[in-house]
C-alpha cells in the first residue's frame, strides 16, 4: 500500500465525513484503482477514518437542521450517493420525530406568511404550501395534515 496516497486519503476523510464511493472516486482521480484502492479503503475503515453509518447520521441530521429537508429527500440523496441500506436506516434514526414535526410546522408557517401576501385564494395557498413541503422531501400525508391545520388557524 502506498503510504503517501493513504495519508492523502486519510486527510480527505478527516476533513469531513465521506462515503465509500466518494473516496473511491478521489482515489481514481489520484490514479489509484483496483486492489490498491480496495486496500486503502479497507485500511481507512479499520482505522475509523471512513464510516458510511457515521456519514449517513451526519448527513441526515445536518440536511434536516440546516436545509429543512424531509425524510424522502434525505433518503433519496443518500441512495444517490451509494450509501448502503443499513447505513441509510441508521442515518434516518438520527431524525427525532418531535423535532421533525416541529420543523415541518415552522417551515409551513413561514412559507404561508410569505405566500399569503401574494395569494388571496386560500385553496391555491394550501396547494402551494403542500407542493413546497413535498418538494423539500416531506411525506405527503404529513404535509396535508399540517397544511390543513395551518389553514384552519388563518
Amino acid at each position: 500500500m502506498d503510504l503517501v496516497i493513504f495519508n492523502k486519503a486519510a486527510a480527505f476523510c478527516a476533513y469531513q465525513e465521506r462515503t465509500h464511493h466518494e473516496v473511491r472516486e478521489r482515489l481514481r482521480k489520484w490514479q489509484v484503482w483496483g486492489e490498491a484502492a480496495d486496500e486503502i479503503i479497507a485500511e481507512l475503515i479499520v482505522r475509523n477514518f471512513l464510516s458510511e453509518e457515521r456519514f449517513a447520521k451526519s448527513f441526515a441530521g445536518g440536511k434536516h437542521r440546516v436545509k429543512q429537508w424531509g425524510r424522502i429527500k434525505i433518503r433519496q440523496e443518500l441512495q444517490r450517493r451509494g450509501v448502503g441500506t443499513y447505513s441509510i436506516s441508521e442515518g434516518m434514526r438520527e431524525l427525532d420525530e418531535t423535532a421533525y414535526r416541529e420543523g415541518l410546522q415552522k417551515l409551513l408557517e413561514k412559507k404561508a406568511g410569505q405566500l399569503s401576501r401574494t395569494e388571496p385564494d386560500r385553496r391555491m395557498l394550501q396547494m402551494k404550501l403542500m407542493r413546497y413541503a413535498i418538494g423539500k422531501g416531506y411525506e405527503p400525508d404529513l404535509v396535508r395534515q399540517f397544511s390543513e391545520k395551518i389553514m384552519a388557524d388563518k
